[in-house]
């Protein structure tokens, strides 16, 4: 049963939540009518292993890091809002390995990973998470090759000039399930 916690009640070690467990980064498709309506299209998630959480701006933060091949990416750059889930540990490796190996361009990852999408004031996030962060976007800003202080680190994650896009965004709410 998730719970509604604040941000500074999260206990969870984000080394290992992120880095080991991994999360979901989750988004939707947004669409404008002519007559100025908002719709949600389809949802996409995908794995991610690279992150944070912490405090930026007197705000109870997550930061992500997107390359630009990623069709979430387009996504989130569409929308204000994503979510980030973190599922049971161990148990959701095959669906953590799938969302992170195919592209949701290709159709929908939710069936095929056997998860569940649920909504939160149209902020998609995964039905099976033990912990979700709702963020609303407040910074983005793509990485540039002059700004590395460590080349080593440049030429080993970067071979293709395909640099990350860091997005920060507020933690607006965040859902807990203890018994995971």
């Amino acid at each position: 049963m998730l719970r509604t916690i604040r941000p500074e009640a999260i206990l969870d070690n984000p080394f290992k939540m992120i880095g080991k467990d991994w999360m979901l980064v989750t988004a939707c498709t947004r669409t404008e009518a002519e007559d100025g309506t908002v719709s949600n299209g389809r949802p996409n998630t995908m794995t991610a292993s690279w992150g944070g959480v912490g405090i930026l701006w007197n705000k109870p933060v997550a930061t992500i890091y997107l390359r630009p091949t990623r069709y979430t990416k387009e996504i989130i750059d569409q929308t204000d809002y994503f979510s980030l889930s973190v599922l049971p540990e161990n148990k959701y490796k095959n669906a953590l390995n799938f969302c992170g190996s195919h592209s949701g361009r290709d159709g929908d990852k939710f069936g095929p990973a056997k998860l569940d999408v649920q909504y939160m004031n149209d902020i998609p996030w995964v039905k099976q998470a033990r912990l979700v962060l709702f963020c609303r976007k407040l910074y983005v800003q793509e990485f540039a090759p002059d700004a590395f202080a460590d080349e080593k680190v440049l030429n080993q994650n970067y071979k293709k000039d395909d640099f990350h896009t860091m997005y920060i965004g507020e933690i607006i709410k965040v859902l807990e399930d203890k018994r995971s």
